[in-house]
């Protein structure tokens, strides 16, 4: 046998094969790349959640933050990885919302993952300052619809939660009103009360606190049902009856796409199980999130995929642009 074709046989007989792969997964630690600063929501539910989730998989979570771009960095980080199961992204809306608006990225969120399941999603609520004179949705459309350009709503961002519904708002009933960034969404409700912006939809960990306190006033939420924390407030679908209303922002662990099949199921079934928690569903619950499971990877991924065209949709009719 000649040296060279000696030395290829020898790798092939060296090196594990996919199945081989995915029959000892795991057999060291996982670690979870977080796209987001220490001590935020996401990153303190990834952190409840690891010692269940590492307790389902049968090894240690090791989370790990990797900020910048938005989450860029981070995608791009898991997605060059080894298709092994032991480097997995939080991945999340923003990904898909990232890329549709900013094409030239250099990663796709539909082609360079595979998605392994939904943990948790978190809809926004349009508030207004507490002393406002509009008390519901419809009072404040017509107010802003009669004062073009004299209306401003804050987000944290371009491309944020709060920009896309308001966004959203203003394009479904018509408005005119001012798109004011802030350098984050905690300044969304002191820009309300300063009176710069005269509504705004944060996200519910965010707004929730506010309302309860008083310092705000919730007139409507853009999830699928009523909060529990907040059952008085109706939706922003049953107001409309747009379904492009229903925007809730969600994450889930993604692999680096060529990850074997069998490895994908097995953190699925380890989110399941961590999410069974009730500890896990109640940290939650406190940054203004529910637990939201996938029956399966296949389903997960149709509903990936499902989001990216909705929020492409979204993004084209409330014309934004950027990010």
């Amino acid at each position: 046998m000649k040296r060279r074709s000696f030395c290829m046989a020898a790798s092939a007989l060296a090196l594990p094969t996919g199945a081989t792969w995915a029959s000892n997964f795991p057999n060291r630690p996982v670690r979870v790349i977080v796209p987001y600063a220490a001590g935020g929501g996401p990153d303190v539910l990834m952190r409840q959640m690891a010692p269940a989730l590492g307790e389902a998989i049968g090894q240690p979570i090791v989370v790990e933050n990797k900020v910048g771009a938005a989450g860029v960095l981070a995608a791009q980080f898991v997605a060059s990885a080894p298709a092994d199961g032991y480097t997995l992204l939080m991945g999340s809306s923003t990904h898909l919302i990232l890329k549709i608006l900013q094409p030239t990225l250099s990663f796709d969120p539909l082609k360079d993952f595979a998605f392994a399941g939904n943990m948790s999603t978190s809809p926004s609520i349009l508030i207004v300052p507490s002393d406002s004179p509009y008390k519901t949705l419809d009072q404040l459309a017509a107010a802003a619809k009669a004062a073009p350009g004299k209306f401003n709503y804050g987000s944290g961002g371009v491309g944020t939660g709060a920009h896309l519904a308001a966004a959203t708002f203003a394009a479904l009933k018509g408005l005119q009103a001012v798109h004011i960034p802030l350098r984050g969404s905690v300044e969304i409700t002191a820009s309300l009360l300063r009176g710069d912006t005269q509504f705004a939809f944060p996200t519910a960990g965010t707004a929730v606190p506010q309302v309860k306190g008083g310092k705000v006033r919730a007139l409507a939420v853009t999830s699928t049902k009523r909060l529990p924390e907040l059952p008085d407030i109706p939706t922003m679908h049953g107001l409309t009856g747009d379904p492009l209303t229903i925007q809730e922002s969600w994450s889930g662990l993604w692999a680096p796409a060529k990850t074997p099949p069998d490895i994908i199921n097995q953190v699925h079934a380890a989110i399941n199980k961590a999410l069974k928690s009730p500890a896990v569903q109640a940290k939650a619950r406190d940054g203004g999130s529910e637990v939201e499971t996938s029956e399966s990877p296949a389903a997960y991924s149709k509903f990936v995929h499902a989001e990216n065209s909705k929020w492409a949709e979204i993004i084209r009719k409330g014309n934004v642009t950027g990010g």
